[in-house]
């Protein structure tokens, strides 16, 4: 069993930043591909990026990329997402995630645990 508590969010102007953080208890993440996820209200959850096991490589949604950074620090048992340019559109409750698929790491089934979200609400 893994357990996730995302931290870090809040409320920011567009353009601001944010960083959450993701502390894994049970198992040491080293054995998980981590994911984020959000959802917004009325809105499925969707997709936003993932960083496979060691953190050499990392893949982001088309609406993300450029402006958000995935991270990891397997010694501390931690996962990271900096967030930066935010717009009005990223507000929703973001999750973070663990996985042993890196190939299906873009499709929320593919998740074995979930932390509980935070709120990320961007104003404009």
């Amino acid at each position: 069993q893994v357990q996730l508590v995302e931290s870090g969010g809040g409320l920011v102007q567009a353009g601001g930043s944010l960083s959450l953080s993701c502390a894994a208890s049970g198992r040491t993440l080293s054995y998980y591909v981590m994911g984020w996820f959000r959802q917004a209200p009325g809105k499925q959850r969707e997709f936003v990026g993932a960083i496979s096991w060691s953190g050499d490589v990392t893949k982001y949604s088309d609406s993300v990329r450029g402006r958000f950074t995935n991270s990891r620090d397997n010694a501390k048992n931690t996962a990271s997402l900096q967030m930066n340019s935010l717009k009005p559109e990223d507000t929703a409750v973001y999750y973070c995630a663990a996985s042993r698929s890196w190939g299906q790491s873009h499709l929320s089934s593919a998740y074995d645990y979930w932390g509980q979200g935070t709120q990320v609400t961007v104003s404009s």
